[in-house]
Protein backbone atom coordinates (compact mmCIF):
# COMPACT_ATOMS: atom_id res chain seq x y z
CA UNK A 1 0.00 0.00 0.00
CA UNK A 2 1.06 3.62 -0.89
CA UNK A 3 2.53 6.25 2.24
CA UNK A 4 0.67 8.91 2.12
CA UNK A 5 1.37 12.09 3.64
CA UNK A 6 0.66 15.96 4.18
CA UNK A 7 3.56 18.32 4.18
CA UNK A 8 3.44 21.70 5.77
CA UNK A 9 5.89 23.77 4.75
CA UNK A 10 7.49 27.43 5.61
CA UNK A 11 8.66 30.04 3.06
CA UNK A 12 10.43 33.08 2.92
CA UNK A 13 7.98 36.18 2.29
CA UNK A 14 6.52 36.27 -0.69
CA UNK A 15 7.78 33.03 -2.60
CA UNK A 16 4.70 31.02 -1.65
CA UNK A 17 3.06 30.82 -5.29
CA UNK A 18 6.15 30.15 -6.46
CA UNK A 19 7.20 27.31 -4.48
CA UNK A 20 3.80 25.37 -4.81
CA UNK A 21 3.61 25.82 -8.59
CA UNK A 22 7.34 24.72 -8.65
CA UNK A 23 6.50 21.63 -5.88
CA UNK A 24 3.08 20.82 -7.98
CA UNK A 25 5.14 19.93 -10.72
CA UNK A 26 7.20 16.98 -8.74
CA UNK A 27 6.51 13.15 -9.29
CA UNK A 28 4.48 12.13 -6.30
CA UNK A 29 3.05 15.14 -5.49
CA UNK A 30 -0.63 14.83 -5.73
CA UNK A 31 -1.32 18.34 -4.82
CA UNK A 32 0.26 21.92 -3.55
CA UNK A 33 -1.81 24.84 -2.33
CA UNK A 34 -0.61 28.12 -0.99
CA UNK A 35 -3.00 28.50 2.21
CA UNK A 36 -2.87 31.41 5.06
CA UNK A 37 -1.77 30.54 8.31
CA UNK A 38 1.42 29.21 10.30
CA UNK A 39 2.30 27.76 7.23
CA UNK A 40 2.64 29.05 3.53
CA UNK A 41 2.13 26.11 1.33
CA UNK A 42 0.25 22.62 2.22
CA UNK A 43 1.54 19.64 -0.15
CA UNK A 44 -0.50 15.91 -0.54
CA UNK A 45 2.18 13.72 -1.33
CA UNK A 46 2.23 10.10 -2.20
CA UNK A 47 4.96 7.35 -2.58
CA UNK A 48 5.25 3.59 -2.92
CA UNK A 49 7.35 3.11 0.78
CA UNK A 50 7.99 5.45 3.48
CA UNK A 51 11.63 5.65 2.74
CA UNK A 52 10.58 6.47 -0.68
CA UNK A 53 8.28 9.59 1.06
CA UNK A 54 11.63 10.67 2.64
CA UNK A 55 13.42 11.04 -0.60
CA UNK A 56 10.59 12.88 -1.86
CA UNK A 57 11.07 15.43 1.34
CA UNK A 58 15.08 15.48 1.62
CA UNK A 59 16.22 15.69 -2.00
CA UNK A 60 13.39 17.00 -4.19
CA UNK A 61 11.09 19.18 -1.82
CA UNK A 62 13.65 20.66 0.63
CA UNK A 63 15.52 21.63 -2.54
CA UNK A 64 13.34 24.27 -3.85
CA UNK A 65 13.96 27.63 -3.57
CA UNK A 66 12.44 29.66 -0.80
CA UNK A 67 11.52 26.85 1.82
CA UNK A 68 12.54 27.66 5.29
CA UNK A 69 11.02 25.18 7.14
CA UNK A 70 9.07 21.63 6.17
CA UNK A 71 7.22 19.39 8.02
CA UNK A 72 5.84 15.78 7.53
CA UNK A 73 2.79 14.40 8.44
CA UNK A 74 2.27 10.85 7.01
CA UNK A 75 -1.82 9.37 6.49
CA UNK A 76 -2.55 6.40 9.32
CA UNK A 77 -5.28 4.33 8.86
CA UNK A 78 -6.75 3.43 12.65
Amino acid sequence: MAVNAYILIQTEVGKAAAVAREIGALEGVMSAEDVTGPYDVIVRAEAPTMDELGKLVVAKVQAVDGITRTLTCPVVHL
